[in-house]
């Protein structure tokens, strides 16, 4: 019984829908040629057609820019702080500093 009430909806959903794809049914009847169009003006090509390139484009993750702004600040400080101690007479930073050597 089950099997003939699906066998009676799947011919009525084939009634109800069109066939789709490449195994669409033909009525017999030639498809609708285009309707002829009024030429145009041609259009500018969008910027938006081709791919957006990294070096053209001025957007930078911001992560990647306080990451790279919170080491070089880092480095610096560093520097600074082995400057300030090599002038009070501690030695405990690079032997130069801002590329002129440091004697101890």
């Amino acid at each position: 019984m089950l099997d003939l009430i699906a066998r009676f909806i799947e011919a009525l959903l084939r009634l109800a829908w069109p066939a789709s794809g490449r195994h669409r049914q033909h009525t017999g009847a030639p498809p609708p040629s285009p309707a002829p169009t009024a030429p145009t003006a041609p259009r500018r090509p969008s910027p938006h057609t081709a791919p957006l390139r990294g070096e053209d484009s001025r957007l930078v993750r911001p992560y990647l820019l306080a990451h790279e702004q919170g080491e070089q600040a880092k480095h610096q400080r560093g520097r600074r702080r082995a400057l300030w101690l090599t002038v009070h007479g501690v030695d405990i930073g690079p032997r130069r500093i801002h590329g002129v050597e440091v004697v101890a």
